[in-house]
């Protein structure tokens, strides 16, 4: 074997240069092309995933223009009058309960029962109570649960509070079919982990479905609570819908047919106190 003396090498490196380069540019091409699609597709993934928040967020952004913008977000107060139907195996039950519901956001809700009213439920933070002749007692549990739970993924809950979380993923799911008509659909999925999905339609932008999951304490298995709007009527500059049907695992339970909407009351001063209302109808 010849020796290579370090003196030898500035005389050899341009008769080794050339005959290295056509054997080492294979290797860097191909070290580069297999690099450059897995950029591009990272690059593309990030830009498509912001692309259908930006989506969502302008689908839900049309849905609250269409409610009325910065005076629905505003509103003080809502007062609905009608007629409950309680729906079993999704026959309905003789007859309809009158109700007088009032909401307050964030956390007050008062429903008053029967046309005489002499039923009061009370559902202030996270307590509830039943207030009846006898005097009020705490709310059934499962109950108020069941009501926490709807209020905790309502359209106004997801709005007002999951849109306003930056961390909270938005995520546009193309077009659907919802009580008849073309509509967007949108999932809210929030920092906790739980899942909002409202469907608008298309043209008006208005909210024809909201749908969650939840999975029983008991059994652990997963239920879909859906509330469903139609009939909206302009009402004070807010559209609303007239007839609610609420759904559980995909199953009629109940539909609500408003009669009434009054929006921004000036309430008594003792309207969300339990023990007023308590004396009331105790007289």
């Amino acid at each position: 074997m010849r020796r290579i003396w370090p003196a030898m090498v500035p005389t050899l490196i341009p008769t080794l240069v050339p005959a290295l380069v056509p054997a080492l540019v294979p290797v860097v091409l191909g070290a580069l092309l297999l690099a450059a699609p897995a950029a591009a597709r990272a690059q593309t993934g990030v830009d498509t995933g912001a692309q259908n928040a930006v989506q969502a967020r302008a689908a839900l952004n049309a849905m609250i223009q269409a409610l009325g913008g910065q005076a629905w977000l505003n509103q003080k107060n809502k007062e609905t009058e009608g007629h409950v139907a309680a729906f079993f195996h999704g026959t309905p039950d003789l007859g309809t309960t009158e109700t007088f519901e009032y909401h307050q956001w964030p956390d007050h809700d008062r429903i008053e029962v029967t046309k005489h009213r002499d039923v009061d439920e009370f559902v202030i933070a996270d307590r509830g109570w039943e207030v009846t002749y006898r005097g009020k007692t705490a709310m059934d549990k499962d109950t108020l649960d069941d009501y926490l739970r709807r209020r905790d993924h309502s359209i106004e809950t997801a709005v007002k509070v999951w849109m306003k979380d930056p961390n909270t993923i938005l995520i546009y799911e193309g077009q659907h079919l919802a009580e008849r008509h073309l509509a967007e659909q949108v999932t809210l999925i929030s920092p906790q982990n739980e899942a909002v999905t409202i469907l608008m339609d298309a043209q008006t932008h208005l909210p024809l479905r909201r749908v969650f999951e939840w999975r029983d304490p008991v059994y652990h298995d997963k239920n879909t609570d859906a509330e469903e709007y139609d009939d909206y009527h302009d009402v004070d500059g807010f559209p609303t819908p007239f007839t609610i049907s609420r759904f559980k695992n995909d199953e009629q339970v109940r539909q609500y047919y408003v009669t009434k909407v009054i929006y921004n009351q000036n309430l008594p001063a003792d309207f969300w106190d339990v023990d007023a209302a308590t004396r009331r109808i105790a007289k």
